[in-house]
């Protein structure tokens, strides 16, 4: 079983930029998705219609925190626990919310049956995660989504926002794809990071060489997951304990596929 770590947010790496390392992620991550921040306001706009403005919110998958940045940001009195077992993620977001009493960073696999004991609550409001659970084969997050409904109180929400391209629609997708393929093209010329350059930059920063090292050393290049369409998380969460799931977001080739306990 995976060791678990769990603390507040903090920083252990010697001092570093983390706002501009935070900037750095969400600007890569935009490069691959234009609409990024869309899918974060309707996210947030569900949160606040279905449980509220101060929520408990467990961010899943959480990467460098950048759901839990824009949470407390719109919700000042809500409180965010971050999960993830990515040593380089987890470093900047420990750095970048460094003394926020809000904030709660736990190590932990998602893979591992046992990781739920690691969280420092046993209910939340909202359990939020985007474009990072299709790093799951399908039959592993059918397994998570199992664990989710728990966790939340009766009335609480969870929602993923991820690729969820539609397997009957094949020429919409690969016109789509090449569209959005196109417009990524011109960014590159223009000067954005892609996926790989961001990591090579990582790796030079020596807060974060060591991390990068032992995240690459987890995953490897990437992880073997696989990305089913917006009608298989809901029918799946509907029957993992949820009482309704549906898309509340959408573009071309991802969704926002919301679940209420």
């Amino acid at each position: 079983m995976e060791d678990f770590v769990a603390d507040t947010a903090r920083s252990d790496t010697a001092p570093s930029d983390w706002q501009a390392w935070q900037d750095s992620w969400d600007r890569q991550q935009e490069w691959y998705m234009p609409d990024r921040e869309e899918r974060f306001r309707v996210m947030l706009d569900m949160v606040e219609a279905l449980v509220g403005t101060a929520p408990r919110v467990l961010d899943l998958a959480c990467g460098t925190g950048s759901i839990t940045d824009r949470v407390l940001k719109r919700f000042p009195e809500s409180t965010s626990t971050g999960v993830d077992l990515d040593p380089a993620l987890l470093t900047i977001a420990r750095g970048h919310f460094d003394g926020d009493p809000r904030v709660t960073f736990v190590t932990a696999d998602l893979k591992d049956p046992d990781w739920p004991a690691a969280l420092p609550h046993g209910s939340y409001d909202a359990i939020l995660t985007a474009t990072a659970l299709h790093w799951l084969p399908s039959e592993d997050l059918a397994v998570l989504y199992g664990q989710l409904a728990p966790l939340l109180r009766t009335g609480g929400v969870f929602m993923n926002a991820d690729h969820m391209p539609d397997p009957a629609t094949p020429r919409i997708n690969a016109a789509e794809r090449a569209h959005r393929h196109g417009g990524m093209d011109r960014a590159k010329a223009a000067g954005a990071l892609d996926w790989r350059e961001w990591w090579e930059l990582a790796a030079a920063d020596p807060a974060l060489a060591e991390p990068t090292k032992a995240r690459f050393e987890i995953y490897g290049e990437h992880a073997d997951g696989d990305t089913p369409p917006e009608s298989w998380h809901a029918a799946t969460l509907r029957g993992s304990g949820f009482s309704e799931a549906r898309t509340v977001w959408r573009s071309p080739s991802d969704g926002l596929v919301l679940a209420l306990k």
